[in-house]
This record gives structure tokens, sequence and C-alpha cells, in this order.
């Protein structure tokens, strides 16, 4: 170990053990010791030295409140203090001094845990702040060298060590990164990022070093807006606290009149100060700020940046929830929906010779084809003579054939195959990637940017909280927004939107209700700023939308906002449940006191414990609330990883159930009878395995989190549906065995059992994504 290292550890164990005091706790400190001498003094027989040092005490409370008390004028507030400065100042006028210093006591551990309570609640947002990047290893012709992350350019290569924070945005140049993201995320588990994958600053390098070719400037990268936003959150502006502010307003000259009443009923003095005593310090203003900066760090610690507690605030209030649709209810990129082939050709064939096209292509959608290949365990070969025409596609030679992948031409006739793939592509609002050999269509590949899987669940739960109504306001067309806006039970849709229309949306739904509105793009971030609260998906999104935002998303889940949501509204209610109650307790002890029944030092002794539970009660919102996702355990979540990634294995065979169902529309033939007996095979060895290890292993694991086995019922009874589809099947396959052909009964019968089981393997498969496979992060 250097000694630079050694001394960086040092300097760490010195500040963690040596931490210098704060007025709070050097103020507990004297009050605590004037009052354990009394104490002492009046035990001993000292009743004098005893009021010496409770008087003290009492003095050296005094004396600061008196600077709170002038801070808060000056700002024009009239605040509690007021009450506890008159409580002391009486208790020396009366002589009750061991309530004077009881007083002190409970004011200086009133503000001690306050100033606590702070800081934990904070320390996630703090946390933030610290870990941004500082420098970053630029490599040059000459070597590496290390510079401030703030010098770094847009194409500069980077050096990020084991260890380090990536300190700007960029790709992975080198070997594939294993990335630690929590701090951006919220989830644990380390990611890894290929060459040529995208790499968001402020992340930490979980693996080995590998090079990093940057993308934006430090001020421009992901990590650098998000500390711009953390160093705006703060609970000042959250209308709760002010509503707290106002209650105290009226609590001051409430406590005087109250006093200022019983000691003119009952000629004392002491009960006029027993009644200032119990109403000091007001749990009001220590409720409210402390339960929102602990729902700011609570949703700091779940990738949620709030601005202000403000916000936060507003967002427990909503009543209305508008959202764009691509990259905030949709993934935001394209992927494979299906694969059609032309008679001879088979699914998976079509899309491993389209994938070995599009493999060279920068296209969005030519990466989707790409990926859906890799996937799928499909082996792609490498096209000769390939060149690519902006718009049209790409072309190459493989396997001695010239083929092209991308837009058919305009006016060729299509085959009766070919028209039906358009007819779905224009129901499904799908793109159609068509795959020619020798100029002639062989199959095609049909695009969509799918819903996420966790979008349903997440409305759902957003409704749970409040939510009455849910708009999609969008600028793609009509029809696939309508088609998604059913799939989520959505109030209404707006389509074909331009971004002032999105604006005139937001302030036309404001006028009924408070307002969120979410999104992700650049034409998103007039409509945030116009909401009474602005989201962002701030991971993949732009950084105007993210700058425009009252909240960030910082993970790529939208789910998140629904944590956020019950985080809020939780936040809300523990507030004003704090302070109302705190504040309903002390005026059943001032009543007391105006009455004699509490003399100032049980009084005091009373609302020390009311201001101690009223915090205490504040920081619940700390604490890890599971009832919008229930916990799993990690044997239970890598069963659903498991199981979600052989979903994606087992899209071939859902297109090939739908290829053999096509098949058998154009006749009973050999080559059709052959598909189905391939689907049998794929059924057979394939799926349903898959499905006997999710009802026996995976539906069990549930169980249990979910409520019992009737939760999974309606699941298992899919799995029943599909196993007797697959025997019919087989049956069928069976009766034709024995001249090779089918009746004309057997095929309608067979071909409805094909498109009953692609349907209802769809739908499954869709459920179980939606409702069991998005509880895992």
């Amino acid at each position: 170990m250097d000694r630079g290292t050694t001394r960086k550890r040092l300097r760490r164990l010195y500040a963690a053990l040596f931490v210098p005091p704060t007025p709070e706790s050097v103020l507990l400190c004297l009050t605590t010791a004037a009052l354990v001498a009394g104490g002492v003094f009046r035990l001993a027989g000292a009743p004098a030295l005893a009021d010496l040092c409770w008087a003290l005490g009492t003095v050296a409370a005094v004396i600061p409140a008196v600077g709170w008390v002038l801070e808060t004028l000056r700002r024009g507030n009239a605040g509690v203090d007021v009450i506890a400065v008159l409580a002391l100042g009486g208790t020396l006028a009366v002589r009750e001094y061991l309530a004077g210093a009881l007083i002190a006591l409970m004011l200086a551990s009133g503000r001690t845990l306050e100033a606590a309570a702070q800081r934990r609640a904070s320390h996630d947002l703090r946390a933030l702040l610290e870990r941004a990047p500082r420098t970053a290893r630029i490599t040059t012709g000459s070597g590496v060298r290390t510079v401030p992350s703030a010098e770094v350019a847009v194409g500069d290569l980077l050096v990020v060590g084991p260890g380090e924070v990536v300190p700007v945005d960029g790709r992975v140049v080198s070997a594939p990164a294993v990335l630690d993201e929590s701090v951006l995320t919220g989830e644990p588990l380390a990611v890894e990022r290929a060459p040529e994958e995208s790499v968001r600053s402020g992340v930490v390098n979980a693996g080995g070093a590998f090079e990093l070719r940057a993308t934006a400037t430090e001020q421009d990268s992901t990590y650098a807006g998000i500390v711009r936003l953390a160093r705006q959150a703060g609970a000042e502006s959250a209308p709760v606290v002010r509503l707290a502010d106002r209650y105290a307003a009226c609590f001051v000259p409430l406590s005087l009149a109250a006093a200022g009443l019983a000691w003119l009923v009952s000629g004392s003095a002491v009960r006029a100060v027993a009644v200032l005593v119990v109403a000091t310090p007001c749990p009001l203003l220590l409720a409210a700020p402390v339960a929102v900066v602990s729902g700011l760090s609570r949703a700091s610690r779940l990738g949620v940046v709030v601005r202000d507690g403000g916000a936060l605030e507003n967002l427990g209030r909503a009543r209305t929830l508008l959202l764009d649709k691509t990259g905030t209810l949709t993934g935001g990129h394209p992927r494979v929906l299906d694969v059609a082939a032309a008679p001879r050709w088979q699914p998976a064939q079509v899309l491993r010779l389209a994938a070995s096209l599009d493999q060279y292509s920068p296209h969005v959608l030519a990466q989707a084809v790409v990926d859906a290949a890799r996937e799928r365990g499909l082996r792609l070969s490498v096209p000769a003579d390939m060149s690519e025409e902006p718009g049209r596609g790409a072309s190459g030679t493989l396997a001695g054939r010239r083929m092209t992948i991308g837009r058919r031409p305009d006016h060729a006739r299509l085959p009766d195959w070919a028209r039906s793939v358009e007819n779905r592509a224009l129901l499904d609002g799908a793109a159609v990637a068509w795959l020619s050999v020798d100029g002639r269509p062989v199959g095609a590949v049909l695009l969509r940017d799918p819903l996420r899987p966790d979008a349903p669940r997440t409305l759902r739960r957003l409704r749970a909280s409040g939510i009455a109504r849910l708009v999609m306001i969008t600028g793609d067309r009509a029809a696939p927004a309508r088609e998604v806006g059913a799939v989520l039970g959505l109030d209404d849709v707006r389509a074909g939107l331009t971004p002032a229309d999105k604006v005139a949306a937001v302030r036309a739904e404001r006028e009924r209700a408070v307002t969120v509105m979410v999104g992700d793009g650049v034409n998103d971030a007039p409509a945030l700023a116009a909401a009474d609260i602005g989201v962002a998906m701030g991971a993949r999104g732009s950084t105007a939308s993210s700058e425009a935002a009252d909240i960030v998303l910082t993970t790529d889940r939208v789910d998140r906002l629904a944590d956020a949501g019950a985080i809020a509204v939780r936040t809300r209610r523990i507030a004003v449940q704090s302070a109302l109650g705190g504040m309903l307790l002390s005026l059943a002890a001032m009543t007391a006191a105006a009455f004699g029944l509490l003399p100032p030092a049980t009084g005091a002794l009373l609302q020390e414990g009311i201001d101690v539970a009223v915090i205490l009660n504040a920081l619940r919102v700390l604490r890890d609330d599971r009832q919008g996702r229930p916990a799993l355990p990690p044997s239970t979540e890598a069963l659903i990883r498991r199981f979600a990634a052989e979903h994606d294995d087992l899209r071939d065979v859902l297109d090939a159930v739908r290829d053999a169902a096509d098949r058998l529309s154009d006749g009973a033939g050999p080559r059709s009878l052959a598909a189905v007996r391939e689907v049998h095979r794929l059924l057979t060895e394939r799926l349903l395995p898959h499905e006997y290890a999710e009802e026996h292993q995976l539906y069990p694991a549930l169980a249990p989190t979910l409520g019992g086995p009737e939760a999974t019922a309606t699941m298992s009874r899919a799995h029943a549906e599909i196993e007797r589809l697959a025997l019919r099947i087989a049956t069928h396959l069976t009766l034709a065995g024995r001249d090779g052909s089918l009746s004309p009964e057997q095929l309608d019968d067979l071909r409805a059992c094909l498109y009953g089981l692609h349907s209802v393997l769809r739908l499954h498969f869709t459920q179980e994504e939606e409702s069991y496979f998005s509880l895992a992060p």
C-alpha cells in the first residue's frame, strides 16, 4: 500500500472519529450538564446551588433562542421560538428554575434531534453530490494522463480503471465493461455493457479496466444533470411545510391568549408559565420538514431525483396523469414482433439471413433485427459485396445469392402471403423489413415498439394511490395509440399532437386537478414545464426534458413513477399526521396546565415526549414500504430472470405455430403437414417442458409473496389449455400418419388449434411478463 493511500485512509478515519461539534450539540451538552448538576446538588441538600445550576442552564438556552426569534422576525415570520423565549423568561421570573432547565433541555434536544433527522434524511442526496467524478484519464499518443473531468471533450478516448467512477457519458470501446449502476438506478446488481454500448457518467467500474469514447462533456453528461437537480432539492418550498407555518402563526397567539386567560382567571402566573411550557416548542415546524426531506431521501435511493419538496408534496396530491407514449409507456426502441416466411422458407431462416445483412447497418430497425436473432441463438453469416441505400435497406451476397433487407419496391406485385403480412402490419401498427432473394420476396420481419412490461402494473398502482384520470398525449398515429390505450385502460387518448398541442392539453387538465406530465423526448419539454409536476424518463431521455422536469427517473423503469407516487402520498400523510397530532396533544396539555393540573416542570417533561414522538413518527417515511412492489427472496428473483430469458428463446416457437397455421390455409399438402410436425417437435421438446417448470418451480415460489396458490390459478389454467391444444395437435398428426393426408374436417380443426394455441401463448406470455416478471428489477 502506498503512502498516499495510507494518508487518505488516516484522514477518513480522523474525520469519522473527530466530528466537529455543532451548535445544537453544544447547547444540548450545556443544558444537560446544568440539569444533572442541579439534580446532584438537590440530592446533596444544597437547593440554592441546584437552583443556580438550573437557572444558568435556562439562561444558556435563552440566548440562542432570542437569536432564532430575531432571525425569523427578519424573514417576516413569528415562529414558535417566541413561545420558547417567553416560557424561559417566565420560569426565571416565577423562580421555577427546574422547569426552565427542563425547557432548555427540551429546546436543545428538539433542535439536535431535528438536525440529526435532517442529516440522516438527506444522507443519500449528499452522497449523490459527493460521488461526482472530479478527474478523468485520457489516452493520448504519448500515454495516459489525468485531467480534470471538466476538460474532457467529445471524442476523447478515456481509460476507466477498476473501482473508478465514469466521468462522462460515452461508449465502450474495448472489452465489455462490468458496471455498478446502483447510484443512478437503485439496482444493486452489476450489469455488463458490450463494446459500442452507451455508458452514463456516475456509474462505477465493477470489473476490469476498459476504454471509453466520450460522447458528451462533463456538464452535458447524465450525472452532472442529476447533481444540478439534487442541489436544488430541499423541503423549504413544500406546500405542506408552508401550511405548517400558517398553523404555527395561529398557534402562537392562541398559546399566548390561553396563558393570559389562565393567569387572569386564576391569578397565578405559574399557570400561565405552565401553559407556555407545554406549547414550547411546537411540533408543527419539526414534523413537516423532517417528513418531506425523508421522502426526498427515500425517493433518491430508488433512482428518483426530486427537484424540491414542493414537487414531492404536489405529486402526493395529484389526481390527473398525462403520459407520452414512445419511450414512456413503450420501450422507446423497436423489437421484432413476428417473422413471416414464404412457402418453403422457415421463419428462423428468414430472421437469420435478415440479421446477417443488417449486422453492419447503423439503422435502428437493423439493430432490432440483429438483437432478435442473437436472442434466439441464431448464427449469423458474413455477407460479401455489402452495400446500403439510405431509406431503402441493405444488400449483400450470401451463399452465392443476392439478398436485400429493407423496403420493398413501391410498385412490386406481392404474392398472397406477402399481402397477408402487409395487412397484419397495418392492423398491428408495425414496420416491415422485407427479405428478398434474387429479387423475389421470401420473408418479412415485423417490428414494433412494444409496451413496457411494467406499464400495466405501474398504472394500476398509480390509480390505487389516488390518480383518478390517466390520459395519453402523443404525436404518434391514432391507431397504434388507441391500441395501447385500450390495453392499458386509459381514460383518454389524444394522438397526432404537436408540442404546442401537448402544452394546451396539459393546461386544460390543470384547470380540473393537480396534473402530472410524464415524457422523455425534447418535444415533451414544454409540456413538462407547463404541468404542476413534470416527470422525465432521464435514463435514455433527452437533456431538455430532464432540465424542464421537477422529477427525473434515473433508471429506465416506468414503475419507479409508481414508487415515487407512493412515497409522495405516504410523506404527505405522515407529515400532516405528525403535525396535527402533535398540535392536538399540545392543546390538550395546555388545557390541563390552564386548569392547574400540570405544574411547569411536569409539563416540560410531557412536551419533550410529544416533540420526540412527532419527529420519530416523521422519520417513518424513511422506512421501506413494500405495499406497492412485493418483496421477493433472491432465489425467486433468479427464477423470474431465468424464465424471462426462456420467453425470449421461445419466440421462434410462437412464430412456427403461426406459420404452420398459415400453411394449412394454403392446403393440407406434405409441406404443410411437415410444418405441423415441426411444431409438434418444438412443443414437445421446448415449450411444454418450459410450462411444466413454471408450474412446478416458479409459481410455488411466487405463491407466498402473492398471497397463496390462488394468485397463480389463472395462469395455471392457461398451462392446462396449452397442454390440451398440444395434445390435440398430436392426435391430428397420429390420425394423419396412416396415409399422410388430412381429411377436410381434420384440416379445419387442426388449423383452429394452431391459431388458438398461438393466441393463447401470446396472451399467456404477456400476462406472465406483466404480472410476474415485472416484479424483479
